[in-house]
């Protein structure tokens, strides 16, 4: 399945399913632009990579496909352009700078990991790319986010090869 999010329109489509979803507080960005900390959402189509879940606010969805594992509450993602593990997952305290998985404001219960500059990584062009959980009328800091009951629903029918095209 191709997951379509539609940034001007703030909808994800998938199947037959239309989505509300928040995108970058910068809006969109051609991919070749995107940078670090520049918060808007890079065009383009993302493989789904994975799935990362918060062991003490959600069950194991039934009917998961996807690679998945829980997330530790030292779990972070590099954010550092500095770092060799930059835009990979890494164990907090890192000695760069890394973004936090385990939050507070359960926006991070659910991610499914996109495959945005993973394949090479390129220092600067962009981290921890994520469709995630959405608190209703707030951008993101460039990834996609959908309601975390949305999410959940979605997960079953996705499948390794999946795609989100960001337009």
């Amino acid at each position: 399945m191709k997951l379509i999010a539609d940034g001007e329109a703030g909808l994800l489509a998938a199947g037959d399913r239309t989505i509300p979803c928040s995108i970058g507080r910068a809006g969109l960005i051609a991919a070749a632009d995107k940078r670090e900390g520049d918060g808007a959402s890079p065009i383009g189509i993302w493989p789904i990579r994975g799935v990362l879940l918060r062991p003490d606010r959600l069950d194991l969805p039934i009917g998961l496909q996807l690679p998945w594992r829980w997330i530790r509450p030292s779990d972070g993602w590099s954010d550092d352009v500095r770092d060799p593990a930059y835009n990979r997952p890494v164990r907090r305290p890192h000695s760069f700078s890394s973004e936090t998985l385990w939050r507070e404001d359960g926006l991070y219960d659910l991610i499914v990991v996109l495959g945005h500059n993973d394949a090479p990584v390129v220092p600067g062009a962009g981290s921890a790319i994520f469709l995630h959980c959405r608190r209703e009328g707030a951008a993101t800091e460039g990834c996609v986010a959908i309601d975390k009951g949305a999410l959940l629903a979605l997960l079953p029918v996705l499948a390794p090869g999946d795609a989100i095209e960001i337009r």
